[in-house]
This record gives C-alpha cells, structure tokens and sequence, in this order.
C-alpha cells in the first residue's frame, strides 16, 4: 500500500478522538477517497514499519522473554545515606527541582507543594479544587518546561470527574515563585479511572512532551488508535501535535499499554526506556511487569499478550518482572556521586518497596545485563528523581491505600553516600 496513503488514514482513525479535536480546537479535514484499514495491531504495525518519521534504529528482538523473579533479585551493597526531607505529605506523586535549592512535590488530593533549602512550605503553591483523588487518580505529573529560566512554565498532569467518567487532562502553569498560575489546558479529554490512570509527563531531549495514559479500567482501548486511553502520547509544549510524530496529525507515540507510570532515556544510546504494570488478578495473570524499549509506533501487546507470551505485530518487554513490584517511576542516574550508578536506570516499586537497579548492555540494547535493588526499607516508593548535585531523592507512598502507614508518613527523602 501506498506509504502517503498509509499515512493518511492513520491520521485520519486518530483525529475523530473527542480529545484531540476538542483539546487543540480544530478540524483536520477528512481526506478524499481514503478507505478505512483494519486496526488491527498486526495490519497497523506492518503499516508504518516503514514511516520515515521513525527514527531509532533498528533492533534485534530476543526469541525469549526473560522472567525476572522478583523474590530473587540480590541486595546492592552500595552503602547509603537515607534521611528524611520532608514528612506528614499525602501521597507524593512527583517531584521536580526548578533550582538545586528548590523542589516541588505533586500530592494527590491536588496540592503542588514548595521544598526550599531543605524545608517544607506549609502553605501549597497552588490547590487544584476540581482534582478527583480517587484510588490512583487525581494530581499527578509534574514537568518542567526546556526554557523554564526563561518562562517559568511548568506542568501537570490532573484528574478530574465529569459526571460519572474521569478523564486526565495536562495543564500549562507559571511559577510566581511564591505561587503558581494556571496558563492553560494543552491536552484533555484523556480516558481515565479511578485505577489505571498513567499521569506520568516528562519532556524529551527532542524538546517534546512525552505523556503515559492507563487503559481506563477497559483494556481493549489500548489497542483502539482512536482512543488515547492505554498509550504514551508525544506533543509540544503548545499541546500541538509534531510533524514528525508517527501517526501524521495524532499525538500517540506508541500503544498498547495497561498503566504506565515511568519512562527516561538511556544518556549513551539515547533509546526511551518505560516501565510497565502487569496485570492484578481480574484482568489477567498477577505479575508481568515490564520494562520496555520504546519505539515510535510500538505496540507493547496490551491487552492480547502479556507475561512471556508473544505476538507478531507486538513488540515484547526487555523482561518481565513476577511476582509483581509495581513499578511507579524512573530514571537513568547521569551523576557523579554514585559512580556505580552512573548510566543505570533506577526505578520504584510500590508493592516492590524498594528502589531497584538495572544495567543495559552497552552492546545489545535489548538485554538486561545487572539487576540488583537497593538496600532500603522505607514502604512503599512512588517517585525518584536525580537532584542537580547528583543526590537521589525519592518519593513515599504508604498513605495510597496499600500499604502500612508509618509515622511521619508520607515522605521525602534523600540519598547521598555512607
């Protein structure tokens, strides 16, 4: 089939999604004579394999999955430094620095919360009153904008209840410094739940916003390209869509995911890498959490494969984690404070409790070659960022619901070398 053609069907199936159209208040016109393809995840992959917006190279993938059984991954022995930031918060959902002397912290219930020089602010930054904090949902992602110096744009992602459904929605906001604007709604309209919510936003090294959406709690959006539920969604900070996205005219990255809430890019090879959570009983085998190479237009198999099952037309995990840690967020440690760290991607567990560690092959981008977690027992961990000064911060989250709350709980706390 023709690759113009291709491309502007898929663009086509994409913008009749509510949330697009309504979020960036325009009309693509529909093209003529185009022929609707099948959405099936096969017939779509074999589609845009050939999409010269697709820019990664190409990569082996392994006959095999790996499982990784949770129960066996060894201790780190780095010696650690734990101590508490900040404490008595509500499910801390993210953190980002605007400077090495400031910090701010997304609470669940709605709150952006202000950490200077080490100490709390009492009073919020900014409340979102309309945030539905409901199990998994409410306030979520926070990002700084690439010219923060110079605009003072952050965002967040947010949900909200609107009648009986919730939907997520990323907002543009400025920091005053002493408090924050809200600017705008740059994207809306996303498919959420009180469960499987995604949230997490961070920008790209290209510059461009890169967003997780959970399937809703109705797992066969993922594999809709109409819908934006289940999938990792790319746009500019205007919340207008790339040109060299994928799908021409559609925000989706890649689909096929159940409720991912992390992601970062490798500092050597420059692939993303996204964590995944397995199913939890009801939709399908307890366990198979994932860690992911992302590839634009990647379809992570959610929800027809999962755990070490494979699909042609899907591309499978680097491994898949069972018994399930959960895993919330990550990153790939670039400082000097750690050199044991250094170019190894650091990921949270929830039900995991713990900060866990992995190596990718310098030679084969697809293969796992360290896994160890950190010697920390603090409960359940939601986020974890690097600080400026190569320090490792991290985010509690003991008061979501799920696990035994401790005194002082939730918290902040700081990693530095014994």
């Amino acid at each position: 089939m023709n690759l113009t053609l291709v491309c502007l069907i898929l663009g086509l199936l994409m913008v009749s999604c509510d949330g697009l159209t309504r979020s960036m208040d325009t009309v693509i016109e529909t093209p003529p004579n185009v022929k609707i393809i099948s959405t099936e995840p096969t017939a779509l992959i074999d589609a845009i394999g050939d999409n010269p917006n697709l820019k990664n190279p190409i990569i082996k993938i392994p006959d095999q999955i790996p499982t990784i059984l949770t129960s066996e991954i060894p201790v780190n022995k780095t010696p650690l430094k734990v101590e508490v930031v900040a404490e008595d918060l509500f499910v801390p959902w993210s953190l980002v620095f605007t400077s090495p002397q400031r910090l701010l912290v997304s609470e669940r219930n709605g709150f952006i919360r202000e950490i200077l020089n080490g100490q709390l602010n009492p009073k919020p930054l900014i409340s979102f009153s309309e945030v539905a904090a409901r199990q998994e949902a409410g306030l979520l992602g926070l990002a700084i904008d690439p010219e923060y110096d110079q605009n003072k744009f952050l965002y967040a992602c947010i949900t909200i209840q609107r009648g009986n459904a919730f939907i997520n929605r990323v907002v543009k906001l400025r920091d005053m410094d002493s408090s924050i604007q809200v600017v705008g709604v740059i994207i809306d309209d996303i498919p959420a739940a009180a469960n499987h919510a995604g949230g997490r936003i961070h920008f790209g090294p290209d510059g461009k916003l890169y967003i997780t959406t959970g399937d809703a709690l109705n797992k066969d959006l993922a594999q809709e390209i109409k819908s934006l539920a289940g999938k990792l969604l790319r746009i500019n900070a205007d919340g207008s869509i790339p040109e060299d996205n994928p799908i021409p005219g559609s925000p989706v990255f890649a689909l096929g995911l159940r409720n991912s809430q992390g992601f970062a890019w490798h500092p050597l090879n420059g692939n993303m890498y996204l964590i995944e959570h397995g199913p939890s009983g009801f939709d399908g085998a307890p366990g198979g959490d994932e860690i992911n190479l992302v590839q634009p237009a990647g379809n992570y198999g959610w929800s027809l494969v999962s755990h070490t099952k494979m699909l042609a037309g899907t591309l499978p995990p680097l491994a898949e984690f069972t018994p399930a840690i959960a895993p919330a967020s990550g990153l790939f440690y670039r400082g000097s404070l750690f050199p044991q760290f250094t170019n190894s991607f650091l990921f949270s567990g929830l039900r995991g409790e713990g900060l866990f560690r992995i190596e990718i092959d310098k030679d084969d981008f697809y293969r796992i070659s360290v896994i160890d977690k950190l010697n920390i027992s603090v409960g359940r961990i939601r986020d974890v960022v690097e600080a400026p000064d190569g320090s490792i911060y991290f985010t509690t989250s003991n008061r979501d619901g799920r696990g035994q709350v401790r005194s002082g709980d939730d918290k902040v706390y700081r990693i530095t070398p014994q």
